[in-house]
């Protein structure tokens, strides 16, 4: 277990490793950053009225054929509860688990360090806006080709993203390791519920856009 198991020595080890590299601090607290919800959640916003748009503009084109109703609204609003369930997931998980920070958190206001709230945070909400992106995206253009590398080229951005802010969170000593490691495999879960939801009850544009 990350908080008092055989893996927290070697954990904090490599978090220790990392908080004294050559990373520079100033890029690494930039890249922290990006995980707070006054960073993120902005952006989230924006592409959840950009994907709400786009699903009120093509709610006439996406008529279903069997009856379903299109929910062109429910892929937006389930984008913004699954952020807004992070927190109410990461705070008891830290004072469950109780682990205690890096040294340079130790005495804060803090219970506990895992997972990681900004890492979470930060998966979670550029993670659900690029799969509204591409959502809309091949719901109205999927018949390029050039476009069959848009999906794997935002995967890859948002990627990228989490792993600069889950390095910032380590370098700067906000988190350990495991911390950033736990709230990924919990932002994991909640983008999997997303799709499912969307896929299952946001009607013909789903399927449409999945087959074209």
């Amino acid at each position: 277990m990350a908080g008092h198991g055989p893996l927290r020595a070697l954990d904090e080890r490599l978090g220790r490793a990392l908080a004294t590299g050559h990373l520079p601090a100033g890029p690494a607290e930039f890249c922290a950053d990006l995980g707070n919800t006054t960073v993120a959640l902005p952006v989230l916003c924006v592409v959840m009225v950009w994907a709400g748009w786009q699903g009120w503009r093509g709610r006439s084109k996406e008529a279903p054929n069997e009856g379903a109703p299109v929910r062109w609204w429910l892929p937006p609003l389930a984008a913004g509860l699954t952020l807004a369930v992070v927190p109410a997931l990461v705070v008891p998980l830290k004072l469950w688990l109780a682990r205690p920070g890096p040294p340079g958190m130790a005495g804060g206001a803090h219970g506990g360090f895992y997972p990681s709230g900004h890492g979470a945070t930060a998966a979670v909400a550029y993670g659900v806006a690029a799969l509204l992106v591409i959502r809309g995206v091949r719901g109205r253009r999927a018949d390029r080709p050039a476009l069959r590398l848009f999906a794997p080229a935002v995967v890859a951005v948002v990627a990228l993203t989490d792993v600069a802010v889950g390095l910032g969170l380590v370098r700067r000593g906000y988190h350990w390791p495991l911390d950033v490691l736990g709230s990924w495999c919990l932002a994991g879960v909640l983008l999997a519920v997303w799709c499912a939801v969307c896929d299952r009850w946001s009607g013909a544009g789903a399927g449409r856009a999945s087959t074209r």
